[in-house]
């Protein structure tokens, strides 16, 4: 699938399209953790830092984020504008409802369940918008590829399912949350995803990115034009 990102207004409309989709996730991960159910694993990590850190979920989120990046760099991963977005809006954008503190702490575990599920459902819808920019994936995604280009013997989900698994293990001793909502997020983020892609008649693999490198010669007017 051929998205346009041949000129700076096209750039700029898909960023916007991608932050408006990065905001919604970030909104879904705010609800999976004030459901209190516990957490996916990389928020397990995130929260199990900033808990021995004091430092904010979004502000954690956005070091983590850069870290990853430059891991993505070495092994030569392409990243894009929409990496660069991930790695601010996400993690903020649970700050910003932590501070206008739309929902509290469920003490219900029924309630959290519901509330786990109906953010997975957001994310998964938000994980489309964003995708359907073309500005690139997100900077643990391309950690689990570039680790997978390198295990060739290794299924890439069985790739993700190590990093998940050594991720969840540091966030739980760090003190992160775990418990049902971990295996929710685990089983349900993959059903919801697909959930939304077949709604919207979605395939992502059939789109082609817009590299970082690519969109700045468009943006500098060095890249190719539409006529």
């Amino acid at each position: 699938m051929k998205i346009s990102n041949e000129t700076p207004a096209q750039i700029f409309r898909n960023m916007l399209l991608a932050a408006s989709g990065l905001f919604s996730f970030g909104f879904g991960v705010y609800l999976t953790i004030q459901a209190n159910i516990g957490v996916a694993p990389w928020d397990t990590l995130m929260l199990g830092v900033s808990q021995v850190t004091d430092i904010s979920y979004g502000n954690i989120s956005v070091m983590m984020s850069v870290v990853i990046i430059c891991i993505d760099l070495l092994m030569k991963e392409r990243i894009g504008l929409g990496t660069i977005l991930d790695a601010i809006i996400v993690g903020k954008t649970v700050d910003l409802f932590n501070w206008l503190n739309l929902l509290p702490l469920l003490e219900n575990t029924a309630a959290g369940i519901a509330v786990m599920l109906v953010a997975e459902l957001i994310m998964g819808f938000a994980v489309y918008v964003y995708m359907r920019a073309g500005l690139c994936c997100g900077p643990r995604d391309s950690l689990t590829m570039g680790i997978g280009r390198r295990l060739k013997k290794v299924p890439i989900g069985w790739v993700n399912n190590m990093i998940l698994v050594v991720v969840l293990f540091f966030g739980w001793k760090l003190g992160g949350p775990i418990g049902i909502g971990t295996l929710i997020a685990a089983v349900a983020s993959g059903i919801m995803m697909q959930l939304a892609f077949n709604v919207m008649k979605f395939e992502p693999k059939d789109v082609i990115h817009q590299g970082f490198f690519e969109s700045i010669k468009v943006l500098t007017g060095k890249g190719s034009r539409e006529e």
